[in-house]
This record gives structure tokens, sequence and C-alpha cells, in this order.
């Protein structure tokens, strides 16, 4: 664990001021590992639930872990908190309200902390989800996919089109703000298939709405066996379009690339990571980002949770980290903030890099001249055209 001391000494950035501080816990495992994913999940197939022991032990190593990391953090009030997985859900709502309890004993949570769990169809019951959220979860995001049969057998899913109909139905009854992960560009898809997908979701009012292309990425099963037919670039641009298009109508705004939702539902712990403020990580392979006023730190954790259990009761839950370096902070930056269909204030940048306009100023310049950046001085903004080719705007700000 980084030496508090050692990260308050001088340096060569000058942060004014520290930027909201988010909480994220990793529960590893699943009932499944789809060939599609490469978070850092693994399989549990005995069972909808992990034994109390198993789970009661690594609940006691996330508040080592937290413990540990508290002198880094020290009086910092948390804005949001997100319980993420592999399947969270795979914990019973007691063991979720007693890890809710946890953090709440060690961390000052700003009122109304928006405490999100992701939770996958598949280990629905009737209940469950009123339990999450007497628990003390205020958010659900449901991993749904799609709602064809044939697409979720593809997908490696564990559940079927009914079990996510009930599924979504239980979390409208039970929360006030749910999101519903949907994909697209799946094998042999085609625009009136998604559509119908579109019909589906829409239908249960969904104040979020979290769309995800299908990407193959390395170190999958799909990496070494991919499916075939997946629709080409212009047949999934058009799909993304449909999305837009339908979201829209029912007054859903497309506020980051990914996401829509309902005025007062923007995932308020996503819009921390996109304006990069700052979060701690807990639990096995977790990220963590923080700032002190000379210096950005990350860490990650160790990945196995095995490891991460016998670590993190020896207070070394942390498997590296390392100082962002200067040169690396504009592209970080503009990794996250360029995702936000609105962009962010220029004087954001200036505050949560420490660093100087000059910083930036070639490459926003570039992205103005080719029609990939607003014209207004005061903000760091995509156009739509730039929001179509995020990834070439980015990699402005990379490191010359």
């Amino acid at each position: 664990m980084a030496d508090v001391i050692k990260l308050m000494r001088p340096g060569t950035l000058s942060l004014a001021a520290l930027p909201p501080l988010s909480l994220y816990v990793h529960l590893p495992w699943c009932l499944r590992k789809c060939p599609y994913c490469d978070f850092n999940s693994h399989e549990w197939r005995d069972g909808k639930e992990l034994p109390v022991e198993q789970a009661r032990e690594y609940l006691a190593a996330l508040r080592a872990d937290l413990e540990a990391a508290l002198p880094l953090i020290w009086g910092r009030p948390v804005v949001s908190i997100f319980i993420g997985g592999g399947t969270p859900s795979l914990f019973a709502p007691a063991q979720i309200a007693e890890l809710i309890s946890d953090l709440r004993a060690r961390l000052p949570l700003e009122p109304g902390c928006e405490i999100t769990l992701e939770a996958n169809p598949g280990t629905f019951e009737i209940d469950r989800f009123k339990g999450f959220r007497d628990a003390g979860v205020t958010r659900l995001s449901i991993g749904v996919q799609s709602f064809d049969d044939a697409k979720l057998k593809v997908l490696g899913r564990v559940h079927n089109s009914e079990q996510a109909r009930a599924a979504i139905a239980e979390a409208a009854s039970a929360f006030e703000t749910f999101n519903i992960d949907l994909m697209y560009a799946l094998p042999g898809q085609t625009l009136a298939e998604l559509d119908q997908e579109l019909s589906t979701a829409l239908a249960f009012a969904p104040p979020h709405l979290s769309v995800y292309h299908l990407t193959i990425e390395p170190n999958t099963r799909f990496a070494t066996k991919p499916p075939e037919h997946l629709p080409d670039p212009d047949l999934a641009s058009e799909m993304l379009d449909l999305i837009t298009a339908r979201t829209g109508t029912l007054g859903m705004d497309r506020y980051e690339v990914s996401a829509y939702a309902r005025d007062g539902h923007r995932c308020a712990h996503n819009l921390n990571y996109w304006q990069f403020g700052d979060y701690l990580g807990i639990g096995a392979g977790a990220h963590t980002k923080l700032s002190f006023p000379h210096r950005v730190l990350r860490q990650v954790r160790w990945r196995d949770p095995a490891t991460f259990v016998a670590k993190a009761t020896e207070g070394a839950a942390v498997s590296n980290e390392n100082e962002v370096s200067r040169a690396e902070l504009p592209f970080e930056f503009m990794l996250n903030a360029l995702r936000l269909r609105e962009g962010v204030p220029v004087q954001q940048y200036l505050e949560r890099t420490g660093l100087p306009p000059s910083s930036i100023a070639k490459a926003m310049e570039k992205g103005r001249s080719r029609g990939l950046l607003e014209a207004d001085p005061a903000r760091i903004a995509a156009t739509p055209k730039g929001f179509d080719f995020l990834s070439d705007l980015q990699s402005l700000f990379l490191a010359d």
C-alpha cells in the first residue's frame, strides 16, 4: 500500500482541489463465464448462491482491504457505490446488507449516495430484488443483453427471455431507478430483430438503458473461436442510430456514448468516472484512481479471489500501483470525458489533471480543425462527427 506521507510530497502536478470520490466493490463469481467477457470473473456452478462460509470469508477480506486503504481517502465523502462483478446477485440479500453496513460503518457517505448492484436474471427469484432494496441498494443494473433465446444461447447467458422479463418487472416494482443492459450487433442480428428487442425493453419504461456493441476482446472464448455472421460496421452503425431514435421518442437522452436515461436517472457512479473523478476499488482485481495535491495514483488488487482473500487478510490487497505521468494524463482524461455528449468544462480538465491549458492546446486545435471538437473555447465536447469517430478524436491526446 502506498505511503501517504510520500504521496503528499511536492510533485510536478498542482491540483487545486480533489474531485468527488466513488467506491467500487468487486464480487468476482458468476454462474458461467460468458464467451465475450474479459472482466475478472470466475465461474461458480454449484447453485444460485455462494456457500455462507465462502461469502463470509470474502466479506471479511473486503473489510480488511477497505480498512488498509482508509488512510488514502481519510475524511473524503463518498458520492456513489457500485457493486459489480461477476454476478453480485449470487450473494444473498442478507450478505449484501452486511456489506453495505460494513461500508457505512467505515466511510462517510453523502446524503442520497447512489448504491448500484449488478444483477443477472439467471439468479432472479421472486422478492430477491426487493431484498436487495431493503439491504440498502438504491439502483439495480440488470444484465439482460437480449430477449431472444437463440441469441442468449450464442452469448452463453444462463437465463432465458422469460426470466429476463420477470426480472425487469420485479426490478421495476422494487426500484425507482434501474438499468437494463442490452447488446447489439449480435451474430446474425438484423435491424428488424434489434427493433423487436428495443420494443420489448422499452415496454418496461426503463429509467436507464445501457447498450453495448458486441466486440471480440482478447483473452475470451470468442477471441479463439469467433462467432459467425457478425453484422458489418455499416449495419452496426444503423443499429446504433435506431437505438438513439427509439429511445429519443420516449424522452431518453443519450448522455454518454453507450447510455440513455430519463431526466433525473443518469448513473451518478459512471458520471464520476467519465468526469475523471476519483474511485477506490476494493475486491479481487479491482482498479483504483486517487488524486493527491501533486499526483494521481493508480492501483490494482490481486485478481485471483483466493489470492486476494489471503493478501487482503495480511493487509496487502494491492498487487501493483503507479503514479500517472504528466504525459499520460491528457489522454486518460479525454478517454473518459469525451464519452459524454455534453463534454466537460475546460476548467474541469485543469482542476482534475493539475496541468496547464498548454498541455492540450495542440490536440484541441487539431480536433477543432478536423470538425471533431466543438469550437466553444470554454468547453471540451465532441461534435456529432467526433462522437461517431470517438477513438480517432481521443487518440489526438496520446503522448508523443
